[in-house]
């Protein structure tokens, strides 16, 4: 039965390479009938490889996790397309370069999206692996080092990889071959890079110069509808590389294709200082009054008047606590001391965002709750299964009444988390915060209150890097 099984997952992954290859943009694409480059042809031997694996196995899972292989499908599709342009046509210029660049741009936000469509999915860490990691593919417009930006963006997806082989080790080994095969796609990438565009995406030398007419069309693998735009932008969960995601507003790397591929030609908009206008050049300028700036405050022009910042209104949306589907929605609460969350259920989530002063009770076994970009919170609950989460919030304190398997907290100053003699086993994840206590039950009802690390040390003992816990002495 074992040869059985392995000789039907060996069918499986030859299946979903022969998919790969005849879809859209595979071998039967826009350069059949003619030769391609050899680093198309490199590029092919990825996408038949381990991304034809990953689909196989994403087949295999199933649910959301194969929806997702399929608009990853069509991702690398686009880019193999540009790749094809590029090996036979010079570079144009920005504005018809930003248009071949969007099919690529348009497939990665659609995986993103998906993932935050999703997010009570029970592979919502699947789904967070890719979307975080995902913007690799922009490496086409990350001259003069796409290599290293792969490699962070793979590093991105560990902390989701890391929670999907820690669920499914013991119970489904599937799911750690699809792991397996989807990180081995970024290193192989990582690789076809240092081979063949070691500085940034290589142009033919000859040939006519690349049309917008090249792009492909940006429509989904498998006639799936582009989905609509998610709400609130929930919050990037990259835990260990730079800011991802995936979340959220503070690093979208998907609108600065465009300006990266300026180069050079970004100085082009500033003014030229001529001999007579430099100081050094001219020492009688030094003795001239003028206002003095002494740090970076707006001024006025002569010519274009700035409007005073009072004559801007400032916009407040209106406070929300409502059940949209299986999530609680609170949002934009200002000084609310009494908001309370009852009747819930296991299937639904809390998500919290933008309040204020404020405090909110959840009462009930519920399955996550999410705290995004709030101040001076207070959050108070019974039971979550899976996960809580804070995120981008400044002087926030959770107390947990029942159990909670884990907490994380990202890039977030200021936090006290109250455990209970039930949750003590809960594992906390910490990544670009400050100033977080964690307050133990004492027999006698008090806490104590316990920091967490926020320095560390690191040396090369011979084999590896250990990295240890140190304290700050005065």
């Amino acid at each position: 039965m074992a040869e059985l099984a392995s000789l039907v997952q060996r069918l499986e992954v030859a299946v979903g390479r022969l998919e790969v290859m005849s879809g859209p943009g595979g071998s039967t694409g826009p350069s059949a009938g003619g030769a391609v480059s050899v680093y198309v042809e490199a590029f092919d031997e990825i996408v038949s490889g381990p991304v034809a694996q990953y689909i196989s196995l994403s087949q295999k899972i199933g649910g959301d996790v194969q929806k997702h292989a399929e608009m990853m499908k069509q991702a690398f599709s686009s880019q193999r397309q540009l790749l094809i342009t590029a090996s036979s046509s010079q570079k144009p210029s920005d504005a018809v370069l930003t248009t071949l660049l969007q099919p690529v741009s348009k497939a990665i936000q659609q995986v993103q999206a998906f993932r935050e469509q999703n997010r009570t999915s029970p592979h919502f860490n699947h789904l967070s692996a890719v979307s975080e990691s995902v913007p690799a593919l922009g490496w086409i417009a990350m001259a003069p080092k796409p290599c290293p930006y792969v490699k962070e963006m793979q590093d991105a997806a560990m902390f989701y990889t890391n929670r999907v082989l820690k669920e499914y080790k013991e119970k489904d080994k599937t799911h750690v071959d699809w792991v397996k095969a989807y990180v081995s796609i970024w290193t192989e990438l990582q690789n076809y890079i240092k081979e063949h565009h070691t500085t940034g995406l290589t142009w033919s030398k000859t040939g006519p110069i690349a049309s917008a007419s090249a792009a492909p069309p940006s429509a989904p693998a498998g006639g799936c509808p582009l989905p609509p735009p998610p709400g609130p932008p929930p919050p990037p969960m990259n835990l260990s590389g730079p800011s991802g995601g995936s979340n959220a507003g503070a690093d979208n790397r998907n609108a600065l294709f465009a300006s990266l591929n300026k180069g050079a030609d970004i100085t082009k908009g500033l003014k030229h200082v001529s001999d007579d206008q430099k100081t050094h050049k001219n020492p009688t300028l030094k003795g001239q009054s003028g206002p003095v700036r002494t740090g970076p405050k707006p001024f006025a022009s002569s010519s274009s008047p700035r409007p005073a910042a009072s004559s801007t209104p400032t916009r407040t949306l209106p406070p929300v606590l409502e059940l949209d589907g299986k999530k609680w929605k609170v949002e934009n609460h200002e000084g609310a001391q009494n908001l309370v969350i009852s009747n819930t259920e296991l299937k639904q989530v809390v998500y919290v965002f933008k309040c204020n002063n404020s405090t909110l009770q959840v009462k009930g076994k519920i399955n996550a709750i999410t705290v995004d970009n709030c101040k001076k919170t207070g959050l108070v609950f019974d039971d979550v299964v899976g996960i809580v989460e804070l995120i981008n919030c400044k002087d926030v304190k959770v107390q947990v009444m029942g159990k909670v398997p884990t907490i994380s907290i990202n890039k977030t100053d200021g936090c006290q988390v109250y455990l209970s003699n039930d949750s003590l086993k809960c594992e906390i994840v910490s990544a670009k915060s400050s100033e977080m206590n964690i307050l133990v039950p004492k027999k006698d009802g008090e806490f104590t209150e316990l920091p967490v690390p926020e320095q560390f040390k690191t040396v090369w003992d011979g084999e590896k890097l250990v990295t240890t816990a140190t304290e700050i002495t005065g």
